[in-house]
């Protein structure tokens, strides 16, 4: 007889995968330099807010990463409590958070410096989009939530290369809040959507250095700038 007040594993188990340390290297990238990888985007996926939107980026096709992975909720616009102070414009407040499977490193409940600064580049992003005028002592929330981080299998906590997927989470979180704000009936002058662009230098040629949109993070070294 099994004890309930014990938490059982799963009933099938599978072994972590281990990685040769001199396994060859993949390319930077395996499509055109100028072409995006393709993405999923679908509205009114929450009932209960005010507007909503999932966004999907696949992954790599030699399935060495994670795809991208984003739900945005949108509530109000709504009056803000009387302890705030008067605003002649709508406030929009910003919250963007991993879930914790997100990543390969497991992230906590509570919000770090990273999340904290993604939700400030949204709301910058978003502040000059939305007509703010037309709902005075008002407030808007928008809150994204990574289900799965656009990060590479193969790399570790180590490599000090997550400002480069963070780049491209933020892409994501732009484009997909867009779209929850526009699916919640918000007067915005256009809509915003994010974007990635690298300047890739080839390992051991010297050339001049390519533009890759929507980039990959296959070998970190080879990225100049971005």
């Amino acid at each position: 007889m099994s004890d309930r007040r014990r938490v059982n594993g799963p009933a099938g188990a599978t072994q972590p995968p281990f990685y040769h340390e001199n396994a060859p290297s993949t390319p930077f990238c395996d499509r055109d330099p100028g072409l995006t990888r393709p993405i999923y985007l679908k509205t009114g996926v929450t009932p209960s807010a005010s507007g909503s939107a999932y966004l999907e980026i696949e992954e790599r096709r030699d399935s060495t990463g994670f795809g991208l992975k984003l739900i945005c909720t949108v509530y109000g616009p709504r009056s803000l409590p009387r302890s705030a102070p008067f605003s002649p414009h709508v406030v929009i407040s910003t919250h963007v958070k991993y879930a914790p499977f997100a990543t390969q490193k497991r992230r906590g409940y509570s919000r770090d410096s990273g999340e904290r600064d993604l939700s400030l580049h949204l709301e910058t992003a978003l502040r000059g989009a939305i007509i703010a005028d037309r709902w005075p002592k008002s407030g808007v929330d928008v809150i994204v939530t990574v289900v799965e981080g656009d990060t590479d299998r193969r790399t570790t906590i180590d490599d000090g290369i997550d400002n480069w997927y963070t780049m491209t989470v933020l892409s994501g979180c732009i484009t997909v809040a867009s779209a929850a704000i526009a699916d919640a009936g918000i007067d915005c002058v256009d809509a915003v959507t994010g974007g990635v662009a690298a300047l890739v230098m080839a390992k051991g040629e010297k050339t001049e250095p390519l533009v890759f949109i929507d980039p990959v993070l296959a070998d970190p070294d080879t990225v100049v700038a971005a």
